[in-house]
């Protein structure tokens, strides 16, 4: 089978690092699926207003080749979910990693308006990054696609703790227009990698084409710089 992107995201993350880790850790922050032709027609969007939300099925075509070092032969059995602190192995069927098999994602986000002439959906809370290729759209709907009893393997057990974010003095102003409320909700997820842990390193998140700058010490991120 041969599959073609339908569309493309545009988000102000413009890179892996900083994306979050689920869909909707992030609710404020919004962005656009842009049909691609033939698909960027009013026709294809026509009855979409009646839903809330949608899921996209896209790829993770920002991972590299080397990136989670291949077990057997180029196939990836396990992979190491930061929820489990970035060391702990699981099945790769077992998380929600984004090395797997065929490299796709799938991802619930909230519509947050519909402009057909021009082929687009505004959405929020996506965690996909700016330039990802979509490769099919598909409405939420709660009676099927909702199970609010369902058991969460070791997400259950292994607690996510969000970081306190605050800015140091002046640097909120220079934040203010990329949005204060989607950027915080983003650091507050914890970027870095689980198994870094140190109050001196300076980390840089490539944000609506700003570089914001912050340190993290125990449960505090703070925003030191936005160029």
């Amino acid at each position: 089978m041969t599959i073609e992107p339908i569309a493309i995201l545009h988000s102000p993350l413009e890179g892996k690092f900083g994306v979050p880790r689920q869909s909707g850790l992030a609710a404020s922050l919004e962005c656009e699926v842009e049909l691609l032709p033939p698909y960027r027609r009013e026709e294809a969007l026509r009855g979409l207003e009646g839903f809330d939300y949608i899921w996209l099925i896209w790829e993770f075509s920002l991972n590299g080749k080397g990136e989670e070092t291949d077990e057997k032969a180029g196939v990836q059995l396990t992979v190491r979910p930061p929820r489990l602190g970035g060391n702990t192995r699981v099945g790769v069927f077992a998380s929600r990693s984004p090395f797997r098999p065929n490299r796709l994602g799938l991802s619930s986000v909230k519509i947050a308006g519909i402009d057909g002439a021009r082929g687009v959906i505004r959405i929020l809370g996506a965690d996909l990054a700016d330039g990802t290729p979509i490769y099919d759209i598909k409405p939420y709907v709660p009676y099927s696609d909702a199970h609010p009893d369902a058991r969460g393997g070791f997400t259950d057990s292994a607690e996510w703790k969000s970081l306190k974010v605050e800015f140091a003095p002046g640097v909120a102003e220079a934040a203010g227009r990329l949005g204060i409320g989607a950027l915080t909700e983003i650091l507050s997820q914890d970027p870095r990698p689980q198994y870094q842990d140190d109050p001196t390193r300076e980390y840089g998140l490539s944000y609506a084409g700003r570089n914001v700058h912050f340190k993290v010490a125990g449960d505090l991120l703070t925003v030191i710089a936005v160029d």
